[in-house]
């Protein structure tokens, strides 16, 4: 993704409700009720974490020992979450949990690690931002989840690395070259990962609240948007690449930044009796992965971000220097912003901004600030017109002497005209031949604007030449500044040979009238 180009604007829930879901996340709420439950007597090591001894009483905390968990067989550190608690956990799981939850209540600032002196050693006092999750406004309580997702973040990119304690090296420090795992590699293919699923949601073509099938997020990494058909050595990384963000996914669904349903595991299963016995089928036909069957791709794994993860994805792209707008940001923006700002955007996306602004603003004086922010000969400006026209669109009968008022200029008459004909209004003057063809390429390169060479666009210009004949014969001579370009682009789109010969004739006489 492009720093510089915005990206689909993300329509987000309320601040007040993403905080709610916040709380409600299981690592988050783990984490805060460990912070709670230290005190004076606490003792962590000297990386802050939980000392050994005190994880069995840190786990009870959170309810994760006691009946349901001493029988417990899960093989994951989730184990099944119910209002807080986990069920069906083993010891060693539960430990796990408690110390995970410790780091976050640590890197959140819910806790505070003192050193009194060096006999005493450290202790634990509670954090600032403990009080923010109960006393602090929304936002404050997003930033502490903030946080969290990144220590999640950060766990996700470490994957389970056997021998790590032998690869360790005399200072303490991990060889990387000996484990074969380049951290700030996993954390940018975790980062790109992420930053598609969030584009696939907020795209208006992409599957919206839908999940994704893992395959096709692997894929999107992986295979090049030029390559046909995927070669064996590809469809394997993208298997690599599926087990990968199964672990990541599982580790980051506790911090509610998405929703996950896991590979099935009777496909890890059925792969590794295959590849015993010399199959490496894989998703899409090779490696040594599991064999898609695709007649139930949610089997090989689904994922969303939650609308939680929606925000927290937009934080953390906007902080990585990326254009990440929301629906709402320009409703109390002027209506020079807001035909600005909504130009770029997908028309359900403009649709629903210009919705929130209008609820702001009376009638009358919207449209007059509109159809003044819409002036202008600018290369922006015909598309500014567009938005205006759609704007006014979902105004009512009571913005109708606004647009009377411009019937006469040059650049808003013809658009005045067709919203009072829609409405019916009675004693509209009809337009002169040259307001016609001045709002023709007006739209024309507004459309261009907009869409590029769209079948729509195709279509209208098809109409323009057959519906007027002598139409470039005029269109040339429009006193419009868009008028070349739209004739060339008329020219590059029309299907008809000697028709877009005709307008790229125009295009150069429009051209040597202007003396470029």
């Amino acid at each position: 993704m492009s720093d510089s180009s915005p990206l689909p604007p993300v329509r987000l829930r309320a601040e007040a409700e993403l905080a709610r879901d916040a709380l409600a996340t299981p690592l988050l709420s783990r984490a805060a009720r460990l912070a709670r439950w230290a005190g004076p007597e606490t003792r962590v090591g000297a990386g802050g974490e939980l000392v050994e001894e005190q994880l069995p009483a840190a786990a009870e905390a959170l309810g994760l020992t006691g009946e349901g968990a001493a029988g417990g067989t899960s093989g994951t550190a989730a184990g099944t979450a119910t209002g807080g608690v986990v069920e069906g956990v083993t010891a060693e799981d539960a430990a796990a949990l408690a110390s995970e939850a410790w780091r976050v209540a640590v890197d959140t600032g819910l806790v505070e690690i003192v050193d009194p002196d060096e006999e005493e050693g450290s202790a634990v006092t509670p954090g600032d931002a403990l009080a923010l999750l109960t006393s602090g406004a929304p936002r404050d309580v997003l930033g502490v989840w903030l946080a969290a997702l990144e220590a999640a973040l950060a766990d996700a990119s470490v994957p389970e690395l056997d021998g790590l304690v032998d690869a360790m090296e005399s200072g303490g420090e991990i060889d990387f070259s000996e484990l074969d795992w380049d951290p700030d590699a996993e954390a940018e293919f975790l980062d790109g990962v992420l930053g598609n699923l969030y584009l696939l949601t907020v795209s208006e073509d992409g599957p919206g609240d839908g999940p994704v099938p893992l395959p096709a997020l692997a894929a999107s990494m992986i295979v090049p948007d030029d390559m046909g058909e995927p070669t064996n050595d590809v469809l394997e990384q993208v298997s690599d690449a599926m087990m990968r963000l199964d672990d990541q996914f599982r580790v980051l669904e506790p911090v509610g930044l998405v929703e996950y349903q896991p590979v099935d595991e009777a496909l890890m299963t059925d792969a590794e009796e295959n590849a015993a016995a010399g199959d490496t089928a894989t998703p899409g036909g090779a490696g040594s992965g599991p064999v898609v069957d695709d007649t139930d791709v949610t089997r090989y794994g689904m994922v969303r971000l939650t609308p939680l993860g929606l925000y927290g994805m937009r934080a953390r792209l906007q902080e990585a220097g990326l254009v990440a707008p929301a629906v709402g940001d320009l409703a109390d923006k002027g209506a020079d912003v807001l035909l600005d700002g909504t130009a770029d955007y997908p028309p359900g996306a403009a649709l629903a901004e210009t919705e929130q602004w209008l609820a702001r603003h009376e009638p009358l004086a919207a449209a007059r600030e509109l159809l003044a922010a819409a002036r202008g000969a600018d290369r922006g400006a015909p598309l500014r017109r567009l938005r205006c026209q759609q704007a006014l669109s979902l105004v009512g009968a009571a913005a109708e002497p606004a647009l009377r008022e411009v019937l006469d200029d040059a650049e808003l008459g013809g658009l005045a005209r067709v919203w009072l004909t829609e409405r019916g209004a009675a004693q509209v003057p009809a337009p002169s031949e040259e307001m016609v063809f001045w709002l023709t390429i007006d739209t024309v390169a507004a459309q261009l604007a907009a869409e590029g060479n769209s079948a729509e666009l195709r279509g209208l210009v098809e109409g323009l030449a057959q519906q007027h004949r002598g139409f470039f014969d005029a269109a040339w001579r429009v006193g419009h500044p868009a008028t070349a370009d739209v004739l060339e682009a008329m020219g590059r789109i029309h299907p008809d040979k000697r028709v877009a010969k005709e307008a790229r004739k125009a295009a150069f006489k429009a051209r040597s009238q202007k003396g470029e």
